[in-house]
């Protein structure tokens, strides 16, 4: 039996028969996940669970539920090594069914149904189940150990991060996307940026203007703990205050519970003014970093912005597929060494970041990582974020972030907003 649901206009009432009509009208489904994205994701993960003998993967996490079944609707998606996948939904079944291409899409009101949803769907009990254990809540695991008694538990996180790490055609269209907005929000930072204005003030005047380009808000990560709103905002001294955050910047905050980004501090003259925001596009990322001052800096900070560009520029040419991201990473530290900035490379002191760069996508923290010790080889169409970055006590931080694809020629770069210093 149907039912019909009326909207009152301004000048006529509007009539669905369903919620999925409502859900399909109000949003643009020209944005949902093509069908063919999600067999090829799910494929790809198939292979991946008959080489480790992996009977079947339970989704749970967010943004890997999205990416592999197209809704981040309140559910779970079950995987078999082969055969179709099975999304079981708590919370909400009819926007599910407008978001996701996936064939099979069914109600359960908890998790503990799971096994039961299985059998009625004439799915065989796995010999062992593929879990997120990189992400997943220990009572959670506790719970999934508790409906499959004799199904082993094994983590399935490598294999979903590495298929995530290399994109496809659709994907890296939304990251070219979002990486022009990104330079758009660069551009618009020069309306706002006044002497005396607070990091905090300037930075919600920031995010706004990105808000209205469309930016999604949440900037999603996946180590346990991160957090982020938008990016950081800071200027001079602040900008080099450390922080948890695994980050080569920190900021001071605007309070002891926050602990990090853009604080109270008034932006002054001839300081760098650090603006590293994130576009967050449709669920995809682009990372951008760009310094701005008024009036001029010193010199010294002038020449040694310049050496972050030329680092940059070597990364780009080595970072070819097949190399290893551990020997990019070190390559940039030597080259930071011999100009002289091996003290403050990536922070300062013993705790600085053993990292130049980090892969982007749906999370902040993506594979691969240009870090210590890495092994992973560069691959194309890895999405990457290369940030070189200064960091100087007492004085502040100069430095580029910009995105790149992984090309047979290396690193091509996404965002193109000027890289000289803006000096407004």
């Amino acid at each position: 039996m149907g039912y019909y649901i009326v909207f009152q206009t301004e000048y006529s009432e509007i009539i669905f028969s369903t919620i999925t009509e409502v859900i399909i009208t109000m949003f643009n489904t020209q944005h949902n996940i093509p069908k063919s994205e999600l067999k090829s994701r799910i494929r790809k993960l198939q292979s991946g669970m008959v080489e480790k003998n992996i009977s079947g993967a339970l989704i749970m996490q967010n943004t890997d539920l999205y990416y592999f079944s197209g809704t981040a609707q309140q559910g779970q998606l079950y995987i078999p090594f082969e055969g179709m996948p099975l999304l079981m939904v708590q919370k909400e079944l009819d926007r599910a069914k407008a978001e996701s291409a996936i064939e099979n899409i069914v109600s359960i009101d908890s998790p503990s149904q799971i096994p039961d949803c299985l059998k009625q769907n004439k799915i065989d009990m796995p010999l062992n189940i593929g879990l997120e254990l990189d992400v997943l809540p220990t009572a959670l695991y506790f719970k999934i150990q508790k409906l499959f008694p004799t199904t082993g538990i094994v983590d399935i996180s490598d294999q979903i991060r590495m298929i995530r790490a290399v994109k496809s055609d659709w994907e890296l269209d939304i990251i070219e996307e979002a990486s022009l907005l990104a330079d758009q929000v660069a551009e618009g930072a020069q309306e706002f940026i006044k002497e005396g204005i607070p990091e905090i003030e300037l930075a919600g005047k920031i995010e706004a203007f990105a808000r209205k380009l469309g930016h999604q808000g949440i900037i999603r990560m996946r180590l346990w703990g991160s957090e982020l709103f938008y990016g950081h905002l800071m200027a001079g001294a602040s900008a080099a205050v450390p922080s948890y955050l695994s980050s080569p910047t920190g900021g001071t905050g605007v309070s002891t519970a926050i602990a990090q980004g853009p604080g109270h501090r008034p932006i002054q003259r001839n300081e760098p003014i650090l603006v590293d925001y994130v576009f967050a596009l449709r669920g995809y990322l682009a990372d951008h970093t760009r310094i701005f001052s008024l009036g001029e800096l010193p010199e010294d900070l002038m020449a040694a912005y310049d050496a972050m560009l030329t680092i940059q520029e070597m990364v780009k040419k080595i970072a070819l597929p097949g190399i290893s991201t551990g020997d990019v990473y070190e390559a940039a530290i030597k080259k930071a060494a011999e100009l002289g900035y091996a003290d403050y490379f990536m922070g300062a002191g013993e705790k600085r970041i053993r990292f130049i760069g980090h892969g982007v996508g749906l999370e902040l923290d993506e594979f691969p990582f240009l870090a210590k010790n890495q092994k992973l080889k560069l691959q194309k169409n890895m999405v990457i974020a290369l940030e070189p970055k200064l960091i100087f006590p007492g004085k502040g931080v100069v430095g580029i972030e910009n995105t790149h694809v992984v090309t047979e020629k290396g690193l091509r770069q996404l965002t193109r907003f000027k890289e000289e210093i803006t000096i407004l």
